[in-house]
């Protein structure tokens, strides 16, 4: 059995270990992807390390949105579970939990209050939207500026954050904006393997892991502490067999230069993350005006700075793509310890290894890499989902019945 020098320098290199000790027993018959199907099958997502803070923030369902993003922001965090605060002592988690509420769900909520009500909507698409939130009427929407993305004023996000709108609407009244409802969750006995389709093929970015006997959640793996750990098994025999392989060896990129979803630097900024939701990605490059190579990155994450620092747009008459990431790098400069970088554009070529680009993911604290050619020109993208899916298959019926008793989205679902 291969060892490192000394001891595992982490919890994540301990796990590293186990695999190890796994890895050196499978039959050799078996194929890279068998072997580590066998291994991550045989330990329990419990094995996971916990997060750096040792405890799972959750946000209350009666939660005003302007509290609740307060709360995502002083926890550095992009999303939270929302708590039943109706459920009685004695609920079971499924019960006791409604869903997972994200950045990027307040904002696509905030961004259906400002789309045109539908001609064939007999009353105002505002006043029905209140309606549904248990509003009184709809005067908090005629009383801002909402507009259009094309046209949306600077302005917009500070008099929204101000707004009794923003202050009033509960967590639970945007529940239509949630992912899941409730949401899929693991029990402690489930294995690696489960967790790890649940965040690749099944494009879940975070799955939360059930206590039974608590009824409540314990830990919440994402695919960047997954990255994360990867990282940290650096030198052990099972990872080296497999990182040291080029991109194109494990099939990398999968999205090809044609596939890139991209926006130019003079769009509404808006209008690109209404674009991000409508095509389920996670991030797109920032072209420029006239050109064709990249000159930045934006992701959803990205979204969070509409919410906590409106008043650094006040001073455009609409927010383009350009102004958004000059505004916010400007910010970022006077408050660098309290949140984190704008997403930037980090590349690598197509002959970078995967153990070189986990170091280059885990280091730079990103979700997505973009390959391009000695030009500069984009030739593919690969995200934290890309890299896991190419570490283990789903089994023939390896979920069976797993996904039974998953409630649906809701009718009004807009995620």
């Amino acid at each position: 059995m291969a060892t490192m020098q000394d001891s595992p320098r982490s919890p994540e290199a301990r796990l590293g270990m186990q695999v190890e000790d796994l890895w050196d027993v499978q039959s050799p018959q078996l194929s890279p992807k068998e072997k580590f199907n066998a291994c991550f099958e045989s330990i329990p997502v419990s094995a996971f390390p916990q997060s750096p803070s040792n405890h799972v923030i959750e946000i209350k369902s009666d939660t005003s949105l302007a509290e609740a993003v307060k709360i995502l922001a002083e926890h550095n965090i992009l999303s939270a579970p929302v708590v039943n605060v109706d459920a009685s002592e004695e609920a079971s988690w499924i019960d006791r939990y409604i869903g997972i509420v994200e950045f990027a769900g307040i904002v696509v909520w905030i961004l259906h209050q400002s789309e045109p009500p539908s001609p064939r909507t007999p009353s105002s698409g505002k006043a029905l939207a209140a309606k549904s939130n248990g509003l009184t009427s709809g005067l908090e929407f005629e009383g801002l500026d909402l507009g259009s993305a094309p046209t949306t004023s600077g302005n917009f996000f500070e008099d929204l954050t101000s707004s009794e709108l923003y202050k009033n609407t509960q967590v639970h009244d945007i529940s239509g904006s949630f992912r899941w409802a409730p949401f899929l969750a693991l029990q402690s006995s489930n294995s690696f393997l489960t967790m790890l389709l649940l965040l690749s093929k099944y494009k879940m970015k975070s799955v939360p892991v059930v206590d039974l006997g608590a009824c409540r959640i314990d830990n919440i793996i994402t695919q960047p502490a997954v990255i994360h750990m990867l990282a940290e098994c650096a030198g052990l025999q099972w990872f080296e067999s497999w990182g040291t392989k080029k991109l194109s060896e494990v099939g990398l990129p999968v999205m090809t230069p044609d596939d890139i979803i991209k926006v130019f630097e003079d769009e509404p900024v808006l209008q690109a993350f209404k674009l991000m939701r409508k095509t389920r990605v996670g991030g797109v490059p920032v072209i420029a005006k006239g050109g064709s190579k990249a000159v930045g990155n934006i992701s959803l994450r990205d979204i969070q700075f509409l919410l906590t620092a409106p008043e650094i747009y006040h001073d455009y008459r609409a927010i383009t793509v350009k102004d958004f990431m000059s505004a916010v790098r400007n910010y970022l400069k006077e408050h660098e310890e309290a949140f984190p970088k704008l997403s930037d554009l980090i590349t690598c070529k197509k002959n970078c290894t995967v153990k070189e680009l986990i170091q280059l993911l885990d280091h730079e604290k990103i979700n997505r890499v973009y390959v391009v050619d000695d030009d500069g020109n984009l030739e593919g993208v690969i995200t934290l989902r890309d890299i896991i899916s190419r570490l283990v298959d789903e089994p023939r019926g390896y979920f069976g019945d797993f996904f039974d008793g998953v409630l649906p989205l809701p009718a009004n679902s807009r995620v």
